[in-house]
């Protein structure tokens, strides 16, 4: 089971996340290229971190929406829209990234979850750099649109679970801003993360159980607590015998 982080998010040069302790607990790391947050140094420092500590280091590209942190739905021209995530990706591989897998942010993420245009245009801009590459990067993501667009394109699909945001009855997640959308219990969360490994299954909030094939898990890095978080998150898995590692 992979274990992966949101990493590389600064803005205005300061930080949102203990990149350093994540990079430590971490198996994966998505790293943010310029829509939403980051700029060249801190791409070439989050990447350097990743080398050092051993984590494979994924795209995490946005709207261009620094203003909102790419957690707004922006309406783009799906044309527009592949240039926008392409100089994204590009970007961080030119900051010497070994980059291995594509996960979208945000309201990216979702809109590409749910709207077919915004689907082929992110799968079209990652088939990009893979022509580039010379290897068909995976698309990371929770399913839906994404996952046939990305398979239209020739990618592997990857889906992933979050371990810090609460889910509904039908799969989705909680809205930010409604209650039960975020999660901040280390305990819970290292719970929430065994059921997923071993029985590949998720509680909503109703109490449901939601199926997910998930081979990868998210904890936010800024999230509050993350650290925390992750460190319980790895504690658990070891102490269940479950291997942490990467699939790319």
């Amino acid at each position: 089971m992979d274990l992966n982080a949101d990493l590389g998010e600064t803005v205005d040069g300061a930080p949102t996340a203990d990149d350093a302790a994540m990079f430590a607990l971490v198996t994966s790391a998505s790293i943010a290229c310029g829509g939403h947050a980051g700029d060249p140094g801190s791409m070439r420092a989050a990447v350097a971190g990743a080398a050092a500590a051993g984590v494979a280091v994924g795209a995490h590209p946005s709207y261009l929406d620094r203003v909102g942190f790419g957690r707004v739905r922006i309406a783009v021209d799906p044309v527009d829209l592949r240039r926008q995530v392409r100089d994204q990706l590009r970007a961080l591989a030119e900051a010497g990234a070994d980059v291995r897998y594509v996960k979208p942010h945000g309201a990216l993420y979702h809109a590409a979850s749910e709207d077919e245009p915004t689907a082929r245009a992110v799968a079209a801009a990652v088939a990009d750099l893979s022509s580039e590459l010379g290897r068909a990067l995976p698309v990371l993501g929770l399913g839906g649109a994404i996952a046939q667009a990305a398979a239209e394109a020739g990618l592997p699909f990857r889906l992933e679970a979050f371990l810090d945001r609460g889910y509904e009855a039908d799969g989705s997640l909680v809205p930010r801003g409604i209650p039960g959308a975020l999660l901040d219990d280390p305990d819970v969360v290292a719970e929430r993360a065994i059921r997923l490994a071993t029985e590949g299954t998720v509680l909503a909030v109703s109490g449901e159980p939601v199926r997910s094939d998930a081979v990868s898990l998210c904890v936010h890095g800024d999230s509050p607590g993350a650290v925390a978080m992750a460190r319980a998150v790895r504690s658990a898995l070891d102490a269940a015998g479950i291997e942490v590692r990467a699939p790319w």
